[in-house]
């Protein structure tokens, strides 16, 4: 389904109503009575997975597919670890210097998992959702940092910087691909994530990550699509260049106070955030969910581009009691304000 994205972002940002779009997928699973395991290797699970999820919340303004920072480092040969319970994690890195990266091959878009995430999407893009479907990638410096070794990759950028950008030159060429494969597929938007950017300082964060996270943007984002750049690290002194990417959407994580962030934003850019995903979500009660919640849409109200979400992916096994209690905050939120 086509749907303007900038007049979407417009009507959020004019409603005098906050709007929400929590990052989960996985807590679907109590849902459909499948695994993790299931969701991330059967796109027939993950289908099912997503729509019961998008059904059973339909306040949230979008739907997201499923966050898993370990699809794209597979399709480039390295090892996945799965569980049943747990997301999946990449074993071993594919390089163990970077002299390897002249012969390390850009994977086709569809290898690996890739063509299970895409099918998905086709899917769910043929299915009446009434709203955006942000399909989910990792970002440039992330996946650089899967590929290598993020300790590895920290040195590199001081003593090899060359190679590093080789490197990152590969990476982007790669999610480029993938994303436009969303696209094709019918996705609206697509949620780039790039935690491992967190640990950056501004400088080395606009040369090593934002700058191909900028050219990402520029091959993929228009009127039909959008892209949302989410970094759940420190991420206060990198606002800046994150909003430099061009990124229609910023999203952060639970580490910052959004009261620092948002002034920092263009005002017509969404700003997403940021309740916590384990802490609060999964691991609280739904009275301590509730409260969290509520104090997060007062001391943001302010702001009419903030929309309120999880600080990052929400966990596997996270009560969709608790899920319910954030969105009863906001339901009694806006029927205060209206």
């Amino acid at each position: 389904m086509k749907i303007n994205m900038p007049d979407w972002k417009a009507a959020i940002i004019g409603s005098e109503k906050r709007g929400a779009m929590p990052l989960m997928t996985y807590p679907g699973i109590s849902l459909t009575g499948s695994s993790v395991r299931d969701v991330v290797t059967d796109s027939d699970a993950q289908f099912r997975t997503v729509m019961a999820l998008a059904d059973c919340f339909p306040q949230c303004l979008a739907v997201p597919m499923i966050m898993d920072l370990s699809v794209e480092a597979e399709a480039f040969g390295c090892g996945v670890t799965f569980s049943d319970d747990e997301i999946p994690t990449v074993k071993v890195p594919v390089l163990t210097t970077l002299d390897d990266v002249t012969a390390l091959t850009i994977p086709e878009t569809g290898a690996g998992r890739t063509a299970i995430y895409l099918t998905a999407a086709g899917h769910l893009s043929d299915s009446d959702l009434g709203r955006p479907l942000f399909g989910g990638v990792i970002g440039p410096y992330s996946l650089a940092g899967r590929l290598y070794n993020i300790t590895e990759m920290m040195t590199s950028i001081l003593i090899e910087p060359d190679g590093a950008h080789a490197l990152l030159e590969k990476c982007t060429a790669f999610i480029i691909g993938y994303i436009r494969a969303f696209r094709e597929k019918g996705c609206n938007g697509v949620v780039i994530a790039e935690p491992a950017a967190g640990l950056l300082a501004p400088d080395q964060c606009d040369e090593f990550s934002s700058r191909y996270v900028r050219e990402i943007v520029d091959s993929v984002q228009d009127d039909n699509f959008m892209v949302m750049l989410h970094n759940c690290g420190y991420t206060e002194s990198l606002v800046e260049t994150m909003s430099d990417t061009g990124a229609a959407a910023l999203h952060f994580g639970n580490a910052v106070d959004m009261r620092v962030i948002l002034p920092r934003v263009p005002s017509e850019r969404l700003v997403m955030g940021n309740i916590d995903p384990a802490g609060i979500l999964k691991n609280s009660t739904p009275d301590e969910v509730y409260r969290n919640t509520s104090e997060l849409l007062a001391m943001t109200s302010e702001y009419d581009n903030f929309v309120l979400s999880s600080g990052c992916d929400v966990p596997p096994s996270t009560p969709l009691e608790n899920i319910r209690s954030f969105f009863r905050a906001l339901e009694e939120y806006n029927n205060k304000i209206i």
